[in-house]
């Protein structure tokens, strides 16, 4: 149904530690793309899908990171660790530049790993396709909808397919609208012949190492709205001082501020959740977390108010 695309930084794979049980409870199978060099992370999180009997799929030749010019290790940490283990995919990343006899190879190298083929710019689709006919309706297809059009993703009907759709309009923060359009692809992945989708949660497809120094702080928070045929929206609390570099805790405050107001008014939609109740305490409290922390409630959120309505 549902699957949640992580790129393996600290606080994204802390999430999937912290919501594994709720995702393999409700049928929800997240895809982690490793980018940092020290795997212990993506570790811990696969032991935490494990434990609970979840699913998760680990893209072994990552794009982004620092695994980008080679997985290898990524692979070697799932046959040491996760060989057999149900639930443990191996992610294909088919990129723009990776050939048809690349994508076959790799597939074979991760054959015990129940692989998945994760479209991401991939030039020979349709001849691809034609590659693995025999066995097409054994394979599981993931498109990137910006690469992946409705006449690409035809070519792969009678597998089971997945589409990717990046909801998150990624600006500066003191950018932000107070609200705006999310997705509705929860709605219409059926209509559009897909088995499930998915998307990049609250931080979007576009990839960066780090970020610098937070003019605006900004809390993200998304929501159902049963006004609007239940199309997911998204908040963007931000603070009010954004033109200054200083003073994280201050400008977190400020946005916190405009998510409890919108929470008073009994009229946000917004979803109760763990995170919701984390906020409320720390805006109780007067305490700053860390941007980190914040980004990490905002993730939680996500799948928790998706879980609430679909599962």
């Amino acid at each position: 149904m549902y699957h949640p695309y992580f790129r393996g930084k600290q606080f994204e794979l802390i999430t999937v530690r912290e919501t594994a049980e709720l995702m393999a409870r409700v049928g929800f199978v997240p895809i982690i793309e490793p980018v940092k060099e020290t795997l212990n992370g993506l570790d811990r999180a696969l032991t935490a899908v494990c434990e609970v009997g979840g699913s998760v799929i680990v893209i072994v030749n990552p794009y982004h990171g620092d695994h980008a010019e080679d997985g290898a290790g990524i692979s070697a940490l799932l046959k040491k660790k996760y060989l057999g283990k149900k639930g443990v995919s191996a992610g294909i990343l088919l990129k723009e530049h990776m050939t048809r006899t690349d994508a076959l190879a790799c597939y074979a190298a991760h054959k015990d790993h129940e692989p998945v083929f994760v479209h991401a710019g991939f030039t020979e689709g349709k001849a691809f396709a034609e590659d693995i006919v025999d066995f097409l309706p054994e394979t599981q297809h993931v498109f990137f909808e910006k690469h992946c059009g409705t006449l690409y993703r035809k070519h792969y009907r009678g597998s089971r397919r997945i589409l990717l759709r990046d909801g998150f309009e990624r600006r500066r923060n003191a950018d932000h609208p107070p609200v705006e359009m999310f997705s509705e692809l929860h709605l219409t992945y059926q209509d559009d012949g897909m088995d499930g989708f998915g998307d990049f949660l609250i931080v979007g497809d576009d990839y960066t190492e780090g970020g610098g120094p937070a003019y605006a702080v900004a809390i993200h928070l998304t929501f159902i709205n049963p006004e609007k045929d239940d199309v997911m929206y998204i908040y963007h609390f931000v603070s009010d001082t954004k033109d200054t570099p200083t003073d994280p805790a201050g400008k977190f405050a400020q946005a916190l501020n405009k998510l409890i107001a919108k929470l008073n008014t009994g009229a946000s939609h917004l979803v109760e959740t763990s995170s919701i109740g984390e906020f409320r305490k720390l805006h109780a409290e007067g305490h700053f977390p860390g941007l980190g922390q914040v980004k990490k409630l905002s993730l939680i959120h996500h799948i928790q108010t998706l879980a609430d309505y679909l599962g």
